[in-house]
């Protein structure tokens, strides 16, 4: 959900849309079928990043493979996920996978790709060891987040090489690049494909009614209360542009604080999106209900509030989980419905 000011771009590009339409490649990877053997379940999963208190992931120490436990152990003791998606291999990051594996949690891992080609390079190797080492634990990858949204096309290549050396490796679980919704649709409306359509194996967006309250004059006012049929709307756009592929909303979310804090549309001036935890719980509960429904797969940001995300996405950055970042890390009380958690535990 980071910079989504590319949006703001984005949306003036609408009157030429079909102009953006992906070119297919004359040579490309031919994906194999998608059959993993956890496809057929709806994945209900929770975003985790071990980056809580003073850690940040732009310098100090990584998290401890102690603290990694810690977090685990308290997603599982307060909450009913047994899925988490994880945000890169290095920097000890890979320990989220034992850890994992031992507490029977399924895993969807991003290999953070971005400007560094070297680093890029070990996020590759390293994922693909962990892919081999895992198979049972890790059940889906994804060349990077949101590297378009970050950067535009500039960094295509090095997703396309990641997709590529990961399918070139052997690795058996399917592969995709996680982006926002508005990339998956090309960047234009009606929803097109776009160039990434013959090389990946499923389909992974983020939908944030919350930042297009503040940066979309496409969609610049979505209360709370309609945020899930937000998030069902762009995901049956987006299933009927790819027929062919697994959809996941790969985040979904709302910030609980500042409480009764909101954003002002830069194109309309409108308020729609009010921060609390009562919303927040709302706009979890009711998206899970909806995707349940339809048996399709989600996952909400983010288990733990990260407190250095405000430097990087202002005062609401640090307030996205649904459990604290700060110790004892306790958790939403009765985030899922009854009925819910049956599901959930799957």
């Amino acid at each position: 959900m980071k910079h989504f000011l590319l949006i703001l771009i984005a949306i003036s590009a609408l009157i030429d849309c079909h102009a953006a339409f992906a070119r297919k490649s004359a040579k490309h990877h031919q994906p194999a079928a998608v059959s993993h053997k956890n496809d057929n379940k709806a994945l209900q999963c929770a975003a985790f990043s071990p980056y809580v208190g003073k850690l940040s992931p732009d310098y100090g120490t990584p998290p401890t493979k102690e603290l990694i436990n810690e977090l685990l152990d308290k997603l599982i003791e307060q909450t009913p996920f047994r899925c988490i998606m994880t945000y890169g291999v290095l920097n000890g990051l890979d320990a989220i996978f034992a850890s994992a594996e031992a507490r029977k949690i399924k895993v969807i891992a991003i290999l953070w790709i971005d400007k560094d080609s070297d680093v890029n390079s070990q996020s590759i190797s390293k994922g693909i060891e962990v892919a081999k080492a895992y198979p049972n634990t890790i059940i889906k990858l994804s060349c990077g987040s949101e590297v378009r949204t970050r950067h535009g096309n500039k960094f295509d290549g090095e997703i396309s090489r990641c997709i590529d050396s990961l399918h070139k490796a052997g690795v058996k679980q399917p592969v995709t690049t996680i982006d926002i919704w508005w990339e998956w649709c090309n960047r234009s409306t009606p929803c097109q494909q776009n160039s990434f359509t013959n090389s990946v194996d499923w389909i992974g967006t983020n939908i944030f009614p919350w930042w297009e309250n503040k940066n979309s004059a496409l969609f610049p006012c979505v209360p709370a209360e309609k945020a899930a049929d937000f998030h069902i709307a762009r995901l049956e756009e987006i299933r009927k542009t790819y027929p062919k592929k697994d959809v996941i909303v790969t985040e979904f979310g709302w910030p609980n604080a500042p409480d009764g804090g909101t954003e002002t549309n830069t194109h309309t001036g409108q308020h729609c999106g009010v921060s609390n935890s009562n919303n927040q719980k709302m706009v979890v509960q009711d998206t899970f209900k909806k995707l349940a429904e339809r048996n399709w797969s989600g996952v909400v940001f983010e288990a733990f509030s990260e407190n250095w995300k405000p430097s990087n996405e202002g005062d609401f950055g640090g307030s996205w989980g649904i459990c604290r970042g700060a110790w004892p890390y306790g958790c939403m009380d009765g985030l899922m419905k009854s009925g819910s958690e049956k599901t959930l535990k799957k």
